[in-house]
């Protein structure tokens, strides 16, 4: 199927008059570096309002269990977050492997070696 420009020519696949269309490309590093920061922020934001919290349950009900608990949820926080900032977008499944086996290469010297014993 050729397209044809506004002159009457044929307009080439990834020109101006006919632009490729490109609807799997990924998402710019920026990007995903600014989504992973945002996430981080948003559950990092979390672990001082959940103290302060913990501060107020203990004088509001005078129970260290409940304030233990508050506090117990927001100790792992840093490392989740931590965890989740530093997770890449899955893998594509049509995204090449770029691990490629190598043989390992001979021996610069080859041949079997002579020991002389005596």
């Amino acid at each position: 199927m050729h397209h044809i420009s506004r002159f009457g020519e044929p307009a080439e696949p990834g020109s101006a008059n006919n632009p490729a269309l490109i609807t799997g490309a990924a998402v710019s590093f920026e990007e995903q570096h600014r989504a992973r920061v945002r996430r981080y922020t948003i559950i990092m934001a979390f672990r001082i309002p959940a103290l302060v919290l913990a501060a107020v349950a203990y004088s509001a009900f005078g129970s260290a269990l409940v304030a233990a608990l508050i506090i117990a949820v927001s100790v792992p926080l840093p490392w989740i977050a931590v965890l989740i900032a530093n997770d890449r977008p899955p893998r594509d499944k049509n995204e090449p492997s770029r691990y490629q086996y190598r043989r390992p290469e001979p021996p610069a010297i080859g041949g079997t070696h002579h020991t002389i014993e005596g």
